[in-house]
């Protein structure tokens, strides 16, 4: 596993629900030995009791020094309001996707422009939770496509820019950027 240090760095992790991906993130964080800043992009929710009881699990999971801030929509501003002392853990890309599922494709097409700008000019350290949607069947309905072809977009340019990108399944993370080829860019 990279351990982040020296110069800034912009990590990836991907894969499937339950696959260990915001444990690897976190571990990756709590190793950079900065102050880390974990990003939740969902909203609390009281009357949905199982998120609740998710955000929670994440929460008793994470250093009690970590500071939160939940930013349902404006990342690409966190980026780049933080400073190189801090570590960014951005979980999750899907949950902000979601958040965002409206925007007419010309909005989210600036809006996923402005959030790589300002990973390109990151001063801090920013660990990026993204979810691996198009696995399954096509999804029936319109928004489900839209949510899956905007999200698997969004991880792949992510990951063309990233100093490392990791796949969790299996009970195992698999270092991509060390196994795998890097892929053209999408337009």
């Amino acid at each position: 596993m990279t351990k982040i240090c020296g110069s800034r760095q912009i990590i990836l992790v991907t894969g499937a629900a339950r696959s260990g991906k915001s444990e690897l993130a976190e571990t990756m964080a709590a190793d950079s030995g900065k102050s880390v800043i974990y990003v939740a992009t969902g909203e609390v929710d009281q009357a949905d009791m199982e998120w609740q009881n998710r955000i929670e699990r994440h929460k008793n999971r994470r250093p009690h020094d970590w500071k939160t801030l939940e930013v349902l929509q404006d990342l690409s501003a966190v980026i780049r309001s933080t400073d190189r002392s801090n570590c960014l853990l951005i979980d999750s890309l899907g949950t902000w996707t979601a958040n965002l599922l409206e925007e007419e494709p010309t909005v989210w097409e600036q809006t996923q422009q402005d959030l790589l700008a300002s990973l390109h000019s990151a001063m801090a350290d920013v660990i990026l939770v993204g979810e691996e949607t198009g696995w399954g069947v096509v999804p029936a309905y319109p928004a489900g496509r839209l949510f899956r072809d905007r999200l698997g977009t969004l991880v792949r340019h992510i990951g063309a820019i990233a100093d490392g990108v990791y796949l969790a399944t299996g009970g195992y993370a698999l270092n991509l950027t060390a196994l795998g080829t890097r892929l053209p860019a999408t337009k």
